[in-house]
């Protein structure tokens, strides 16, 4: 199953995508006009993001959110990000929404910022059938301080739409420990968590996010890979790896995709899902995301149907959802399930 037009209907559930990393770059661009704001440095000649090593990919990131100021701003991005998800089989997404990007974390300036968002997901849902969840997400290199006040506004805005907590940004910044307050916090919400780990640090980060903050899910997590006893680990307690290759290779922590390893892991028993994590600043979607590794891997539609089954089975969403979006599946893959 290599063909394009056949991937991109295969139904898809997404687990990691950062809302404004999906942002379009025109749709940036115009907002800066408008606004005239000066970012001619953050697009190269075709009009796409620019930017060097990760360092400059959050800097890049940080510069693009600089246009995006009001809720309507993030209506209108949450409606284009969403059709965009659906028009590659995306039948379900969990965003990650950072308060520090949507009011500076202030917690009645985050409630209309976060109203804005979940009109627009209603709206998709109704005009395309994707179904949008929310992962309120705090950021790493803002330190454990600022975390609190992320996590105040998850717990605040916890409900059917905010379903998770999770953390982003640069993983050699703190350590989890330093974050156990915000996310002890957010599991009382009732809230699923998730964190980044194990992309730009080794084994060591992972444990420590596991055993520190007690995730059921870890953001990338590849680099498990380098240790044989965290694999067995991370199957047998069934932790979820969000793994985004393209993402990964993208920005060089893998040469090629064929070296990435997703399957790997998935060999070895662990459960991987598979997203795209900022998709233009990686020139990604998600029918390339299962193009590569059909390409690369030879996976095929029993491949897919596994990993759908596994995001939906960890996807921080209520039963009645669960179960529709199961329904879906079966129907999409009849022989599959």
């Amino acid at each position: 199953m290599t063909d394009r037009h056949e991937l991109a209907k295969i139904p898809k559930l997404e687990l990691h995508l950062h809302l404004e990393g999906a942002a379009p770059p025109a749709f940036i661009r115009e907002l800066a006009k408008r606004r005239h704001i000066d970012l001619s440095g953050l697009f190269d000649e075709q009009g796409q993001y620019r930017w060097q090593g990760f360092a400059g990919f959050l800097a890049a990131y940080e510069a693009a959110c600089a246009a995006l100021k009001t809720p309507q701003d993030y209506h209108d991005l949450t409606l284009i990000v969403l059709e965009n998800a659906a028009s590659h089989g995306v039948i379900y997404t969990e965003t990650f929404l950072s308060p520090d990007f949507c009011g500076a974390g202030d917690i009645v300036a985050w409630r209309d910022f976060l109203a804005a968002i979940e009109a627009a997901a209603e709206s998709a849902q109704s005009q395309s059938g994707i179904v949008m969840r929310a992962i309120v997400t705090c950021i790493r290199h803002n330190g454990p301080a600022q975390a609190r006040k992320i996590a105040a506004c998850a717990q605040e805005t916890a409900g059917h739409f905010v379903t998770g907590f999770g953390m982003a940004g640069d993983e050699t910044c703190f350590q989890p420990c330093e974050f156990s307050w915000s996310f002890d916090a957010a599991r009382e919400a009732g809230l699923g968590l998730t964190v980044h780990a194990g992309e730009w640090a080794g084994p060591d980060a992972i444990r420590a996010a596991l055993h520190d903050l007690r995730v059921s899910r870890i953001g990338h997590g590849v680099r498990a890979i380098e240790d044989r006893a965290l694999v067995a680990h991370l199957a047998e307690n069934g932790v979820v790896l969000e793994t985004c290759p393209g993402s990964n290779v993208a920005l060089g922590l893998y040469p090629r995709l064929r070296d990435h390893p997703v399957a790997r892991l998935r060999d070895a028993g662990a459960k991987v899902t598979v997203s795209t994590d900022d998709p233009p600043f990686f020139r990604t979607d998600m029918t390339r995301e299962y193009d590569g590794l059909a390409q690369s891997f030879g996976w095929g539609a029993s491949d897919f149907a596994e990993i759908a089954r596994t995001a939906l089975d960890a996807a921080f969403t209520d039963a009645p959802t669960r179960a529709m979006l199961q329904k879906r599946l079966e129907e999409a893959c009849p022989n599959q399930s």
